[in-house]
């Protein structure tokens, strides 16, 4: 049997770029003709699709999707998150919602410090003490109130059957959940459900979590901030030691924000706005970058990589330093994405030599984010288009799971900047803008996006990773607009990160030369030693020339496309 080898990849990757820069590729991913969910669990993308094929429309296939990843991937699909969804409709039209996490009533700047004002060790990301108030619930409910053409009960009806009738467990999954077991029983105790050891080829099932599925089938929004899921849910936070009141929830609401777009040479890029951080970063290096003749430095070669590594690293300088919840704060948007300030930001910039982090202003703070997320991509047969990033923050969030309710809880609470200039879990340095106070959003790297070529529906991506989703994100749309790469292909291909602080870069593990390390390392770049983790796992559609689909997957998780 042929062996698909890394060598092999990357030889026909060299040979995808070497073809016309922007001639479409190929496609190498599943084809579908109508409609495609692509996810991080083959379960919820087939819910989220067949409620396409029986006259919903991308929408309702959001609810669905977005509720079958809290059965099927509890790592970071949930009811006790938050998230963002970007979308374009089929005329053309494009906006975003905000569901991220609020602070309770009860927060305040200094609540995860001691005495002497240092950040108390995993008060904000492990147990109660670290939960924000949950957003997704209200945040799917408004995206079908505004938007649904079928009801509830034909949507939520197959969630709540997969909830009764079990996921078998998956080799990755049984991994997670065994590395972070012993954390489940410190939190919940040895009686959550958690404590158990799964296998691959078990079969977990949630009956509490269809009850509660069920409550919100039949009453909505309300069904859960209010009457006696939200009373159960702060009773328990609280007993727990956490901050949640049954006031947090019922005053909790979904913010339609617009989306930040910009054009990068042909394409119109939608992405999602503050208090996520990504779209607005994202435009800073597309835009730092469009002077140059991408193309031809070739896919993942050394002037790209030292191209967009620094370009990145300017603007997570100014990531760090000037975002947060624009309902808060004010953010210098219209200066930070002038082509005079980034042309500015760009003079020091050589390919002879690397800058050095601490040469570019703005931040002398650090990014540190959970890689514990997950994106979903959705469009449907009227030519829909939804991309949605959704979160716990942590793996398993907080890792405080509700046994009556049946789900886990985030530990959003430290993507505030808890004590600003100290990194949080991710590495993320925060500063005032991403301060804590009472009912604000934290800020985020979510970046859901929706591309347009020629006017025309393109792409919709996104990717989990923490502080890597914004770079994943843009390598990945470069890899099929800039080198030519299939959707599936651009997904695939290996993938590296800088974030201005640390001032490193991330590899993954394979798909770079030794010849490639030491020729940046002899221009000062300075490289994360060790085994590096993945990069993301980006779930993507294109569409191509003759209206068809092209799904993808990232085989980096149990990623799937499905579709028809």
């Amino acid at each position: 049997m042929f062996k698909i080898t890394t060598a092999c990849l990357l030889f026909f990757f060299v040979i995808a770029c070497k073809q016309n820069p922007h001639k479409p590729a190929n496609p190498t991913g599943l084809v579908t003709k109508k409609a495609m969910v692509v996810a991080a669990r083959e379960e919820a993308a087939s819910i989220g699709a067949a409620v396409i094929k029986k006259g919903g429309n991308a929408f309702d296939a959001m609810v669905a999707t977005e509720m079958a990843l809290a059965v099927a991937y509890p790592f970071a699909g949930n009811l006790g998150g938050g998230g963002f969804m970007v979308y374009r409709k089929n005329d053309g039209s494009v906006g975003a919602l905000d569901y991220r996490e609020k602070a309770p009533l009860a927060a305040h700047k200094n609540m995860y410090l001691d005495s002497l004002g240092n950040v108390v060790p995993e008060m904000s990301t492990v147990g109660a003490t670290a939960v924000g108030v949950p957003g997704t619930v209200a945040g799917v409910m408004a995206v079908h109130k505004k938007f649904g053409k079928l009801p509830l009960e034909q949507i939520l009806s197959p969630v709540i059957a997969l909830a009764n009738k079990g996921v078998i467990v998956t080799e990755k999954q049984a991994k997670r959940l065994d590395n972070s077991r012993e954390k489940f029983i410190s939190v919940n105790g040895d009686s959550t459900k958690f404590a158990q050891v799964y296998y691959k080829g078990d079969t977990i099932k949630y009956p509490a979590l269809a009850n509660t599925l069920n409550t919100i089938m039949l009453q909505g929004k309300d069904g859960f901030y209010k009457g006696e899921i939200a009373k159960k849910l702060a009773d328990f936070i609280q007993e727990k030691g956490g901050f949640i009141t049954e006031e947090d929830l019922a005053k909790y609401e979904a913010q339609w924000r617009n989306p930040v777009i910009f054009n990068y040479k042909d394409l119109k890029i939608i992405s999602m706005s503050p208090p996520s951080s990504g779209g607005i970063t994202m435009q800073q290096i597309f835009k730092m970058m469009e002077p140059f003749d991408v193309a031809s430095f070739g896919h993942n070669s050394e002037k790209t990589i030292q191209l967009f590594t620094e370009s990145a690293r300017r603007a997570y300088a100014d990531r760090n330093y000037f975002l947060g919840d624009p309902d808060f704060v004010t953010i210098p948007t219209n200066k930070l994405t002038s082509d005079s300030y980034l042309t500015e930001r760009m003079k020091t910039f050589s390919f002879d030599s690397a800058t050095a982090s601490d040469d570019i202003a703005h931040g002398a703070i650090e990014i540190i984010e959970s890689n514990e997320t997950t994106h979903y991509s959705i469009v449907d047969a009227e030519g829909n288009a939804v991309s949605v990033t959704t979160t716990l923050n942590g793996a398993y969030g907080s890792k405080l799971y509700s046994d009556e309710l049946g789900f886990f809880l985030n530990n959003e609470m430290d993507d505030f900047s808890s004590k600003p200039g100290v990194p949080n879990m991710f590495g993320l340095i925060g500063a005032e803008a991403n301060s804590i106070a009472p009912e604000k959003r934290m800020l985020s790297s979510m970046t859901p996006t929706i591309v347009e070529k020629e006017g025309q529906l393109y792409m919709v991506v996104g990717t989990p990773g923490g502080s890597t989703i914004i770079t994943a994100v843009a390598q990945t749309i470069l890899n099929v607009y800039e080198f030519n790469l299939s959707m599936q292909d651009a997904v695939n291909a290996p993938r590296f990160h800088h974030q201005w602080l640390p001032d490193l870069i991330m590899f993954e593990e394979e798909g770079f030369t030794q010849e490639l390390k030491t020729n940046l390392k002899e221009k000062g770049y300075k490289l994360r030693e060790g085994k590096n983790p993945i990069i993301g796992k980006v779930d993507a559609i294109r569409i191509l020339p003759n209206g068809q689909l092209e799904g993808g997957a990232d085989k980096r998780g149990d990623d799937t496309a499905v579709g028809f």
